[in-house]
């Protein structure tokens, strides 16, 4: 028997939703849906479940993961509950449930904290600079194995017990009967929707911001790429460094117009960003922005009497890959692939 909790509500306002409960059931928002099926209904059925507090469905559920937010559902609604929103804050609050630390959950809720993380961070990269001197040479040589060895704790320690977690909440718990043979044929929607975020398409009028989200994830991939593993950094190779300027001023450019988006709050996507949200966009940024910076200091030799820009880019990249990563809205783009991925097991 469902377990009805009244108090979900107050819980889930902490994620960033807001009236929902002004919703009285009248379906607008899942006829204006164009990615609501009658296999897939949302999102009125999520705001039932949340008006209810029916936890243990809303964790079984992979349809928050299927929103797109185009925000088509809050401008439509009659009782400005905002669906979309809701939505969001759903996946939010089930990144707490995926993740076992809990923190995720706590940053979410908790401005003050996740700015004491990140000064947490910066005092640890000032500390470990001091105790090398400041010497440029070991803190670009830390720089470079602080990202393989952050990719692989965080993704092992971190990122694959909770896409576990996810796994046991939707299949497991349910007994969704699953073939293994199953596991294998999926694995090609796992990585196509990875990569390309294809489902957004069929978001009406939301080609373009299909068009960035895509751009960007190519380009901070590649970035990623070609700092860790072909250290662009100490790269001599022409075609190597001319890449790594190409994709840091593209991972600066499509986020400078996320954030100009959320200033402006001209789309429905934007108009209730949560720290998370700017906490994700920004760091992505300066990502691009530092990078590029250190490179070119590198190209015209001033770098070594310019430490303290490396220092900032450091900075920049161990709160990134210790905080957004794995406790911030980045997880979101791993979740949903992965949700992609469940829902066609499911199916």
């Amino acid at each position: 028997m469902a377990r009805v909790n009244p108090e979900f509500a107050t819980e889930i306002s902490k994620s960033g939703a807001g009236d929902f409960k002004a919703c009285f059931n009248c379906g607008t928002c899942t006829a204006t849906c164009s990615l609501s099926t009658t296999e897939n209904s949302f999102p009125r059925e999520m705001i039932r479940y949340s008006t209810l507090g029916l936890e243990d469905e809303i964790k079984a559920s992979l349809k928050p993961w299927l929103c797109y937010y185009c925000g088509e559902c809050s401008t439509q609604c009659p009782r400005q509950a905002n669906p979309g929103e809701l939505m969001m804050s759903l996946r939010r609050w089930l990144t707490s449930k995926y993740d076992w630390t809990g923190l995720s959950g706590l940053m979410y809720k908790s401005l003050t904290l996740s700015l004491a993380a990140f000064i947490l961070a910066l005092v640890g990269v000032i500390a470990f600079a001091g105790s090398v001197g400041f010497e440029l040479e070991k803190m670009v040589h830390f720089g470079h194995y602080f990202e393989m060895i952050a990719i692989g704790t965080v993704g092992f320690v971190i990122l694959l017990p909770n896409i576990i977690r996810m796994w046991w909440f939707t299949i497991h718990k349910p007994k969704t009967k699953v073939p293994f043979v199953n596991y294998l044929k999926a694995t090609g929607d796992l990585f196509v929707h990875m990569f390309t975020q294809k489902r957004a398409l069929g978001c009406d009028d939301n080609q373009f911001r299909w068009f960035e989200h895509f751009i960007l994830v190519l380009a901070y991939l590649s970035l990623l790429f070609t700092t860790v593993f072909l250290d662009w950094f100490a790269a001599t190779n022409l075609f190597i460094i001319v890449l790594g300027y190409i994709e840091s001023v593209i991972i600066a450019v499509v986020t400078v117009d996320f954030v100009s988006s959320r200033m402006k709050k001209d789309k429905a996507v934007s108009k209730n960003s949560q720290p998370s949200d700017w906490f994700f966009v920004i760091w992505l940024l300066l990502m691009g922005l530092t990078a590029f910076m250190v490179r070119l200091f590198i190209d015209l030799n001033l770098l070594e009497t310019n430490k303290w820009l490396y220092l900032v880019h450091l900075t920049v990249l161990v709160q990134w890959a210790l905080i957004i990563v794995p406790f911030g809205k980045w997880t979101h783009f791993l979740y949903r692939s992965f949700a992609m991925y469940l829902a066609k097991l499911k199916a």
